[in-house]
């Protein structure tokens, strides 16, 4: 791939300079040409040398810099991979390592958790209701049952995920054993991070029918991501090797 880009030229003061320009080097990552300036800048790629008139010169070095980046954003993101691939361009191999190892270790808890989610949400869903309560169960009662805040079930009611019935002459809420259900499952999705869309289907499926298809395909949608990330470090990983060898080399 290098070979191919290496053969641009840009002419100046009259002279013929062989240089690989932003542009070149933009294509071959498939990345803009301004994306490859801002790496530079934040020094996720090395400083460019510059031609005698200040035409920015890249090598073979950037453009292994480049392809590691583009192959770890998918699996840490793209802070994570300007730190990773920083800490090689800078001689920090051992740094680097260990930034990767702990992103595969936060790929092993995110299972982990999913796993946990999995069984918490079924037992959820599978147990059956228990008797409310004579006057039901006051919002204060189902705060400190989940080990929430009151506000947090009125945001969570004015999202449309809970719907407790009102108390005749106070109008007070009442929860009942369904509520509590609900409660506990909207409150497990919550700590792994799903947004009230995500969860609003979920809700209603299990409402409708007692089951939820919406909520088995999140859980497959949050394994799915976990094994696209898992991939994207692997490939991550090999393009930064390369790295640290054309680093090592220099």
């Amino acid at each position: 791939m290098w070979a191919a880009i290496n053969a641009a030229e840009s002419l100046n003061s009259g002279e013929k300079e062989a240089a690989v320009r932003p542009v070149d080097l933009a294509r071959a990552a498939g990345v803009s040409t301004q994306q490859v300036r801002n790496l530079e800048a934040a020094g996720a790629l090395p400083e460019a040398e510059r031609s005698a008139s200040g035409y920015r010169r890249y090598g073979e070095r950037h453009l292994a810099a480049l392809l590691a980046y583009t192959a770890l954003v998918p699996g840490v993101g793209a802070p994570g991979a300007r730190a990773i691939v920083a800490a090689v361009g800078e001689g920090r191999t051992s740094e680097a390592l260990e930034l990767l190892d702990a992103a595969h270790a936060a790929l092993h808890q995110g299972r982990a958790t999913l796993v946990e989610i999995e069984r918490t949400l079924a037992a959820a869903v599978a147990q059956e209701p228990a008797a409310d309560p004579p006057d039901g169960m006051r919002v204060g009662e189902l705060a400190r049952l989940l080990g929430v805040r009151t506000s947090a079930l009125r945001v969570w009611e004015a999202a449309g995920l809970l719907e407790p019935a009102r108390e005749s002459g106070t109008g007070y809420r009442v929860y009942g054993a369904l509520d509590v259900r609900d409660a506990r499952i909207i409150q497990t999705l919550r700590e792994s991070y799903y947004l009230f869309d995500r969860i609003r289907p979920i809700i209603e499926g299990l409402r409708r029918t007692g089951g939820s298809e919406a909520l088995a395909e999140a859980l497959a949608d949050r394994r799915l991501s976990l094994n696209e990330r898992s991939a994207a470090l692997l490939e991550g990983a090999a393009r930064l090797w390369g790295y640290v060898e054309v680093v090592q080399a220099c």
